[in-house]
């Protein structure tokens, strides 16, 4: 199975890499951007016997290595095709 998985900033946390290409936006003559938040995107190629299994693995991964659960969120979706 193929699960992506999005990962982004919880909402009212800093985000300074965000800033700073909001900021390069605006410099550019691009007025009209109001806010940039930067995440992560990544694709895990899963062995698992059903989705709920696969799913079960990805919240695991998520809460333990690939987000910080303090000050990110995370969501995922499971390609089983």
């Amino acid at each position: 199975m193929r699960i992506k998985i999005y990962i982004t900033p919880r909402a009212g946390i800093l985000d300074p890499q965000g800033r700073a290409v909001e900021n390069s936006l605006r410099s550019l003559g691009f007025d009209s951007v109001r806010g940039v938040h930067i995440g992560r995107y990544i694709v895990v190629e899963l062995d698992a016997l059903s989705s709920e299994a696969a799913e079960a693995s990805v919240r695991e991964m998520c809460t333990q290595l690939l987000a910080n659960p303090l000050i990110e969120d995370y969501r995922f979706e499971v390609d089983a095709g």
